[in-house]
């Protein structure tokens, strides 16, 4: 069995719900054990999807800042070889979200 440090049943209820929100970053295990733990605290629901939707909502800011983010005069004059090869293989931004400094 896996044991995690500090136990689920440990944590505050704000790092369980954080759990619970963002399963694509814990294991299965850790998932299971956060949500029997939510169910022993009798935390409402509401207070759950609440938690849900401020992590989905900070997942699409950062999305959104990965997106607009460009380039400035200053990664020109500092790091020119990393900022010309950033640029020669644009596709790979793209890829990572990067919109704004692929075009």
């Amino acid at each position: 069995m896996i044991t995690f440090n500090p136990p689920i049943k440990d944590r505050t209820t704000e790092q369980i719900l954080q759990i619970v929100s963002s399963p694509e970053d814990w294991n299965d295990i850790a998932l299971v054990q956060a949500e029997e733990e939510i169910k022993l605290r009798n935390i409402p629901e509401r207070e759950i999807n609440q938690s849900k939707f401020y992590a989905q909502k900070a997942i699409e800011i950062e999305n959104f800042k990965l997106a607009n983010e460009s380039y400035s005069i200053s990664d020109f004059i500092f790091s020119p070889p990393t900022t010309l090869f950033e640029i020669i293989v644009s596709w790979e931004l793209r890829k990572d979200g990067y919109i704004r400094k692929a075009d």
